[in-house]
């Protein structure tokens, strides 16, 4: 009984230990704006260890500073409640640095919030970002998309529509599969109730990679929201976890498919964005004036091919958007991220080469510290894009997370 008794208060003093613990992150700046910085300036990157918003000592720091020009060296430190760590380096290409530093405790162990470890801080900054170029784009790029329209403009735009529940009283929402090359579109569409004739703007969005079910998307305009593989939608999440394991699995990354265009995965992909606009347009509730195109990740590469290959979209909101700059490690040295291994095929794929075809407004939000979607890749874009165009880098973002109340740095063009 005594036995018992020491090990239930064992029990307890570690669950108030786990309690007590505090959640660690960083907060990290450099001493100028990130976007600001001349070739072979010093920049300056000034990080903190905080422990419940407090700064913390005593914590040992690794870090390490990477860079586009090849260039990568690594310190250690440790956590000063007073005095930020401070790491100075410099580029003087026309790229970006990456600065990333981990917290780690006593044992050696990496700083843990809960069961999780604790995010790193990732941040960067960059020089002469107006020269930051892509590779040569296919030659016949142009012909190639209008075989591909001509192909789909053989299938006529039809659509099995079933009425599913919104679950708001103020909306109706569908089940859509409209017909394509290979598999359909696939996704739910809704629009306000008692929606009168050429009232409404439209909205389309996409998804980032993975394999789910389209979501239902409510707003005072009509909403498609499509799946990414022309799949069933509202299905039991094992259906999507069957289908990750096996037919889907690595989908996008096999360098054989990916040698050719006509037989990427992402061409299937891409035809499918371009018949979802196809088909909104036909909706009698459609104004005729505003189209916009949106999503994330793979859903960014996603908007901003929609864009490029449908000039009547009027507006482009891509987030953290991946694909761009696919040649440009192994082609120009920078910093990789993850995306499939570069293969002639894929150039016909890179949102980057579809920027120079867009006339919409264009929005894009990416990450100074995103490298699944390096900053190379979203500046090649951005100088790419001959239209009103936007680009906010938030510092210590990264692909899955952002760092609370990073700053934000602001690029902006208008059409040449």
């Amino acid at each position: 009984m005594f036995k018992k008794y020491l090990l239930s208060l064992s029990a307890l003093f570690l669950l108030a230990g786990s309690l007590l613990a505090g959640e660690f992150r960083f907060f990290g700046t450099t001493d100028k704006d990130p976007l600001q910085y001349a070739a072979g300036e010093e920049m300056t990157f000034s990080v903190q260890l905080l422990e419940d918003d407090k700064p913390v000592s005593g914590k040992r720091l690794k870090w390490t500073r990477r860079g586009d020009d090849g260039i990568t060296f690594s310190g250690e430190a440790v956590s000063d409640a007073i005095k930020p760590l401070e790491i100075k380096t410099k580029i003087e290409i026309p790229g970006f640095v990456h600065v990333m530093v981990q917290g780690y405790d006593e044992s050696g162990n990496i700083l843990k919030n809960g069961e999780k470890n604790m995010p790193s801080f990732d941040g960067g900054a960059g020089v002469r970002l107006n020269e930051i170029t892509g590779c040569e784009e296919p030659a016949d790029f142009d012909e190639f998309w209008a075989k591909q329209k001509a192909r789909l403009a053989e299938v006529p735009i039809r659509a099995e529509m079933i009425e599913v529940e919104s679950g708001r009283e103020t909306h109706l929402c569908w089940d859509v599969k409209i017909d394509c090359i290979g598999k359909p579109v696939s996704g739910y569409f809704c629009r306000p109730k008692n929606a009168a004739p050429k009232s409404m703007p439209a909205h389309v969005s996409f998804h980032g990679y993975g394999v789910n079910s389209a979501h239902k998307r409510f707003s005072d305009g009509l909403e498609l929201n499509i799946n990414a593989h022309g799949i069933p939608n509202g299905q039991p999440n094992e259906y999507y976890e069957n289908l990750r394991k096996t037919e889907l699995n690595g989908y996008g990354f096999s360098k054989e498919e990916n040698a050719r265009p006509e037989t990427s995965y992402f061409c299937g992909m891409m035809l499918r964005l371009v018949r979802a606009l196809e088909w909104i347009k036909t909706q009698p509730e459609w104004n005729g004036e505003i189209l916009i195109v949106s999503g994330g990740s793979q859903g960014g590469l996603q908007c901003l091919t929609a864009a490029g290959l449908d000039s009547d979209v009027t507006e482009c909101r891509a987030f953290i958007p991946w694909c761009l700059d696919l040649a440009g490690h192994s082609m120009k040295n920078r910093l990789n991220g993850w995306r499939p291994g570069w293969a002639e095929g894929l150039g016909y794929f890179d949102a980057a080469n579809h920027a120079k075809r867009i006339q919409a407004k264009t929005i894009v939000i990416a990450g100074l510290g995103d490298y699944v979607c390096p900053p190379s890749g979203q500046m090649v874009l951005f100088n790419n894009l001959n239209c009103e165009k936007e680009l906010t880098f938030l510092q210590g973002r990264t692909h899955g997370y952002e760092m609370p109340n990073g700053t934000k740095s602001t690029l902006k063009g208008k059409k040449k």
